[in-house]
């Protein structure tokens, strides 16, 4: 909490205290001055934040507390000053232990970010601080670690808990070779590592960055209070007001003052969105400030990209056509095998399409690659040729006959002791959890959705038609993705979701745009308005009902303790409410809105 508010809090609570003790101690003369004092310190304080608000244009309503403690001093009611200050003292000392509960996901994201490392050098272990570490590095994670960057297993089996990237609860387990990101948490041996990236370059970096922004954005509150603002305020002084001139008494229109004070709008808005904001990082969707998330709440519309959103965004193996006496399962082992020699996207499909399958691969010798078009070498004692097609054609010395295939779909040519063996099938496969998220998508409220892809319009028709979208437009360069987003949001609030350089322009012009994970494009990270920090789509569902939830709450906490402060407004007017008792029932109020917008935690 802030030391201010606190210290603030004690001088209004002090002065109370000590006022009502005065008379006990003979000092009857003093009890005045020091409920004006402790009062007087609450409202210079109060009267700064209410300049500093009117010079940046926003009218809040701080003003209606600073009015009610005025006035009280005017009138010479301290006591009632002195109550309504530590009113409103304590009202914001409770919602910065509310905001602050709200915003533990992301300090918890931050709270794991590590300093330092274990690296080899010359053979022997030194810690050094995680910027010193480059790509090849090679690093020991010991049980308990936070994996500093990220990069692959190099020895030893790694168990991994992916709970701050992914929100997944179950570890994941890793063997020699698989890719590890920085932010997991080691939960079992110690494992060595190669470092594949620089700490700043590397995944909880990004989302170390986007939590940063997140925090320093804009108080969420602004966008949605300021609808209220003015109207409670206009309504407040026109019935404090009217009261004081039907019935010349000062103490109702007091009365009716403080039972104003400070108002459910200060309080219950930041907390439930700011809780909302943290359940949805916790779930992996991380949002650049409250105002995204009051905007997502209301999305109808969904426009979103192909490659590496729907889709894998990389070749995965789709078919096996043979064209010789191998079988299928051969033909991919050998091929499999010989692949582990490179490091070019589709062979690394290729060889986990073998590993997926359970197929044992052999060690390849003797092989020659010839960058971007495929590699020869011999794998248990047959010469094995994997490529393009046109490539091993070429070295087998003729031409082969190119089969049919379906578009958007590549075509790798396998070759076996001099002899054509047939073709792999690689396209961009539609990820598994796809059809569930994009159904989830539509039960959090998203009525029309529009894949807009730069891919040929029958590539997009292929991963599109069984999943149930509303359009399918293929083709786009990014200006035409922009007229797209821009046509959808005339009908309602849009999302754009995409991972891409070429997506960052629709991102920019959506009402909100969200770029799929935090190692994406950093132009369509910097983009957009949120960042899905794994790449599913059922997070993006999540996030958004969580954003509508906590929309939904913050509302229904103004409109109770709107509804509420009226009818104490009312009675006070009418001569039902003192003003002491409309400053405590106000407090209670308060107490009561927030504790329903912290609902939106659960």
């Amino acid at each position: 909490m802030s030391r201010f508010r606190i210290a603030l809090f004690v001088i209004a609570a002090l002065g109370l205290v000590l006022g009502l003790a005065a008379p006990f101690a003979g000092l009857d003369a003093c009890q005045y001055w020091i409920w004006t004092a402790a009062a007087a310190v609450v409202l210079a304080t109060l009267l700064a934040q209410i300049v500093t608000s009117l010079a940046h244009g926003e009218v809040g309503l701080d003003i209606v507390a600073g009015l009610s403690i005025s006035a009280a001093l005017a009138f010479g009611e301290p006591l009632a000053a002195g109550v309504v200050a530590l009113m409103y003292a304590g009202g914001q000392l409770l919602e910065d232990y509310a905001a602050n509960r709200a915003r533990a996901d992301m300090r918890a994201l931050l709270a794991r970010v590590p300093k330092t490392a274990l690296r080899y050098d010359d053979g022997h272990l030194t810690e050094v601080e995680i910027d010193q570490i480059v790509p090849g590095d090679r690093l020991l994670i010991r049980q308990g670690d936070i994996v500093p960057v990220d990069g692959h297993v190099s020895s030893g089996k790694a168990l991994l808990d992916m709970a701050a990237l992914t929100g997944e609860s179950v570890p994941v387990r890793c063997l020699e070779g698989d890719q590890v990101q920085s932010g997991a948490r080691s939960l079992d041996t110690a494992f060595d590592m190669r470092a594949a990236r620089p700490a700043s370059e590397s995944t909880y970096a990004g989302i170390v960055r986007l939590v940063q922004a997140a925090q320093a954005a804009k108080a969420p509150m602004v966008r949605l209070a300021d609808r209220f603002a003015l109207l409670f305020l206009a309504v407040t002084v026109a019935l404090a007001g009217g009261t004081y001139l039907v019935t010349g008494d000062h103490l109702r229109m007091l009365a009716v003052l403080v039972s104003a004070t400070p108002c459910p709008l200060i309080l219950a808005v930041p907390v439930a969105i700011i809780a909302g904001m943290g359940k949805a990082a916790r779930r992996g969707l991380l949002m650049k400030g409250g105002p995204v998330l009051e905007t997502m709440a209301r999305a109808v519309n969904l426009v979103i990209d192909k490659t590496g959103t729907i889709t894998r965004g990389c070749a995965a193996l789709a078919g096996i056509l043979p064209a010789g006496p191998f079988p299928e399962q051969e033909i991919l082992r050998l091929a499999a095998s010989l692949e582990q020699a490179s490091a070019h996207v589709s062979a690394l499909s290729i060889v986990t399409a073998a590993r997926e399958r359970g197929l044992k691969l052999s060690f390849p010798t003797a092989v020659r690659e010839t960058a971007g078009e495929g590699l020869a070498g011999e794998v248990d004692g047959h010469a094995v040729i994997v490529g393009g097609h046109d490539f091993v054609a070429r070295q087998l010395g003729g031409a082969l006959a190119r089969p049919a295939h379906p578009a958007g779909t590549v075509l790798a040519g396998v070759a076996v002791d001099g002899r054509f063996a047939g073709h792999l099938l690689l396209a961009d496969a539609v990820r598994a959890e796809t059809p569930a998220a994009l159904a989830a998508l539509r039960d959090a409220g998203i009525r029309r959705i529009v894949l807009a892809s730069g891919d040929q319009q029958a590539v997009v028709d292929r991963v599109g038609g069984n999943l149930g979208l509303n359009e399918l437009r293929g083709g786009l360069k990014p200006d035409e993705k922009v007229a797209i987003v821009l046509a959808e949001r005339k009908s309602g609030v849009t999302l754009m979701v995409g991972d891409g350089v070429n997506d960052a322009p629709a991102l920019a012009a959506a009402d909100v745009g969200i770029s799929m994970g935090a190692t994406g494009s950093a132009a369509a990270s910097e983009s957009a308005d949120a960042v899905l920090l794994v790449d599913d789509l059922t997070r993006l569902a999540e996030g958004l009902a969580a954003a509508r939830r906590a929309r939904a709450i913050a509302l229904q906490s103004v409109y109770i303790g709107l509804g509420l402060s009226l009818a104490a407004m009312i009675a006070a007017a009418l001569g039902y409410l003192p003003v002491v008792a409309g400053a405590l029932l106000q407090e209670a109020i308060d107490v009561a809105v927030i504790l329903n917008a912290l609902r939106a935690l659960r």
